[in-house]
């Protein structure tokens, strides 16, 4: 099974200026372009994008909650990445007795009286 690590970044809000690029959605095509070959080179591949809600502070005491656009890039693990099994994955680690703890009654504890 192929593991892969994400990349969870902020769409660009904004177009970039060009000579070739007229109009806003050339200009914001343009940014996008960028944005995606510049991740692309690096070796992360685009999975899709996200519109999520967040909860942001407005004023004092009051909230409101905006829409952020993010994509999702992912990219395979390194050959030499340590990667568990499904058997690690799917069975929690078994815990034990603690062993180093000493044998005895608990030191008694001295007040200091004023």
């Amino acid at each position: 099974m192929q593991a892969y690590e994400y990349k969870v970044v902020p769409a660009p809000r904004r177009g970039e200026k060009s000579r070739e690029a007229k109009t806003t959605g050339d200009r914001f095509a343009l940014a996008l372009t960028g944005f995606m070959n510049t991740l692309g080179r690096d070796g992360w591949e685009y999975l899709r994008a996200d519109t999520l809600p967040c909860d942001e502070r407005s004023g004092l005491t009051g909230t409101k909650t905006t829409q952020h656009t993010l994509f999702v890039f992912r990219r395979p693990l390194g050959e030499g990445a340590a990667t568990r099994s499904e058997a690690e994955v799917a069975a929690p680690p078994r815990l034990g007795p603690a062993t180093d703890a000493p044998l005895g009654a608990a030191p008694a504890v001295k007040l200091d009286k004023p």
